[in-house]
């Protein structure tokens, strides 16, 4: 992992790297102001969903469910998602593995060479950024955020460092949702996985009818093509750009591990790549039989398939076990707020699904009834799609928060006729909304980066102004073009 920032050097006049300059636009300034204001007084994640706990257990009790049935669904709830937390740890440490390879490096070298002027060169972040979502948000965090720094090297393009940050994250605040690693489509596609909470609602829902669908696919590429326009034509020029040098950041890079050592038997096979041979022999032994014998598309959706692909490739590039392993004790520290998270998200789909109250009727249930009526066929996307926006903000879990959304929503869906597979893509478009200003998931790019949310989030700021009613409108659209079908429930 490249170094932290040092503390800044000498900036050009009329630009501080904490703050906006009066030379800014509007939104960049209302954009780096407003991250300023959460960055001191919105608390850590974790706080955000220890506070749903308390607030979920409330008006359990409110619904008429005693304290004792409410703790019973709290614990019983809450290791409820220990596999999926573990699979979802995986995706990040997956996708850090591959992309922080030495074959992933050289292409970044030769990637770097390509723009030929600061704005193509933060455009072609954007695009790498938004693409590689598509496959694994780990992998697009990670080697957009090399991309960057190689591209900040190149001192005469004059490339604004902050712009570029905001670029790299695009795909975790535009796409990635839509993508092969959604959690809620995963979630949908693996009944193993899935609380049987949920399963009773919605049955399985394969990948066909969420993310493969058409109608997500061009709203993919509409996001896409919008995002990498505003990235273009949001970057500071020459004369108002903040490049690294201009921030003091050190982005000089990690000596590799030598290749030889004491010579000591358990170092020489920590540094041999016969090992490497043998499990990716075995690996993708085992991946060829899943692939063969099932639909492609049956078998990448499923996590474990998903996690040990990305695995095993990360294994093979990496070549020696050392260098493999250097990376993932690199990539753990991004897992953590999974790890702690999960269990309390697990914990209030319990409490919404199982703490009956009054009449033997859940907070879910009563939720689902407030959606049903408020909302008809026409405007469930839209006002669903608000909704699950702005909980991002307060939940930034795509895995989690669908847990908790998951009971009444797609309730709420069946009660009103809506295609099922739609409702999670509507839940999938909108939860990225609030990545864009959340500082939650942007933790692994900064580390890499070496800045900090503030002084990203003007540019990102802009484009959450932009992709809020474009998004909105899609899911009204073409939630128009799909049918409801009836869930196969166990």
């Amino acid at each position: 992992m490249p170094p932290t920032s040092s503390s800044p050097s000498a900036l050009p006049v009329g630009v501080h790297p904490a703050g906006p300059s009066t030379s800014d636009g509007l939104l960049t300034r209302l954009g780096l102001r407003f991250t300023a204001w959460a960055e001191r007084w919105f608390p850590d994640a974790f706080v955000f969903a220890a506070i749903a706990v308390g607030v979920v257990a409330l008006a359990a009790l409110a619904n008429g469910s005693s304290p004792q049935v409410i703790a019973k669904s709290f614990g019983d709830g809450f290791w409820s998602l220990i596999v999926f937390t573990m699979q979802m740890a995986l995706v990040a440490i997956g996708g850090y593995v591959v992309a922080s390879s030495p074959p992933a490096a050289r292409l970044i070298a030769r990637l770097a060479a390509v723009p030929s002027s600061a704005r193509h060169a933060i455009a072609y972040v954007a695009a790498i950024s938004m693409i590689l979502s598509l496959f694994n948000w780990g992998i697009s965090l990670i080697f957009s955020a090399l991309y960057a720094r190689a591209l900040a090297r190149r001192t005469e393009l004059r490339m604004d460092y902050r712009a570029a940050g905001a670029a790299a994250y695009l795909g975790m605040g535009a796409t990635w949702a839509l993508g092969l690693s959604s959690s809620a489509a995963q979630l949908q596609a693996n009944a193993s996985s899935l609380p049987r909470s949920i399963l009773g609602i919605t049955g399985v829902i394969p990948f066909t009818e969420t993310i493969f669908l058409w109608q997500s696919a061009v709203m993919a590429l509409v996001l896409m093509i919008v995002s990498i326009a505003v990235a273009w034509w949001s970057s500071p020029g020459a004369d108002r750009a903040v490049t690294a040098q201009d921030l003091g950041i050190d982005l000089a890079e990690p000596a590799p591990t030598p290749a030889s050592g004491s010579g000591r038997p358990g170092e020489w096979f920590e540094r041999s790549p016969l090992l490497t041979l043998l499990l990716c022999a075995l690996g993708f032994g085992w991946l060829a039989q899943e692939f063969m014998s099932k639909s492609p598309l049956i078998a990448i959706s499923s996590l474990n398939t998903y996690n040990l692909l990305f695995l095993m490739l990360g294994l093979l590039l990496h070549w020696r076990p050392r260098s493999f392993l250097d990376a993932v004790s690199r990539s753990v520290p991004a897992t953590s707020g999974v790890i702690i998270q999960f269990p309390l998200y697990g914990a209030i789909a319990a409490m919404l699904t199982a703490a009956k109250g009054d009449g033997g009727v859940t907070l879910s249930d009563r939720i689902a009834h407030v959606f049903v009526s408020i909302s008809t066929v026409d405007t469930f996307a839209v006002v669903m799609g608000a909704y699950s926006a702005v909980l991002g903000f307060f939940i930034p879990s795509g895995g989690g928060k669908w847990i908790i959304e998951a009971p009444y929503v797609m309730q709420a869906a069946n009660d009103l006729k809506v295609h099922l597979g739609w409702a999670v893509q509507v839940y999938n478009a909108a939860e990225a909304l609030p990545n864009l200003i959340n500082p939650f998931w942007m933790l692994p790019l900064l580390g890499v980066l070496a800045l900090r949310a503030r002084d990203i989030v003007g540019f990102t700021f802009l484009q959450l102004i932009v992709h809020t009613p474009l998004v909105l409108f899609m899911l009204w659209f073409f939630a128009r073009t799909l049918t409801y079908v009836a869930p196969v429930t166990p």
